[in-house]
């Protein structure tokens, strides 16, 4: 013998139905804890933030400002080439 039952119902009824904790609560604060760490990890995970830790062992902040001097010398260069 076989028998099926099909139930409409939402999550949070078929949680209740089946006698699962409520674990909304506990979801929100662990969302909650991750997005704070996030946003105060943006700024490693920004652009700067990037070339600054890739180039850090290269000599740092020289190595890194002598790199961005070159490429805004470069910049007007390389628009007037691509115009011709």
């Amino acid at each position: 013998m076989k028998i099926t039952v099909d139930l409409d119902c939402t999550p949070v009824e078929a949680r209740q139905l089946m006698g699962l904790p409520d674990v909304q609560p506990l979801q929100a604060a662990l969302l909650a804890e991750i997005e704070k760490k996030m946003m105060a990890d943006l700024e490693r995970f920004s652009p700067e933030g990037i070339v600054r830790a890739w180039l850090s062992p290269l000599g740092g902040e020289q190595f890194s400002d002598a790199i961005g001097s070159w490429l805004r010398q470069a910049a007007p260069n390389m628009a007037k080439s691509s115009k011709t």
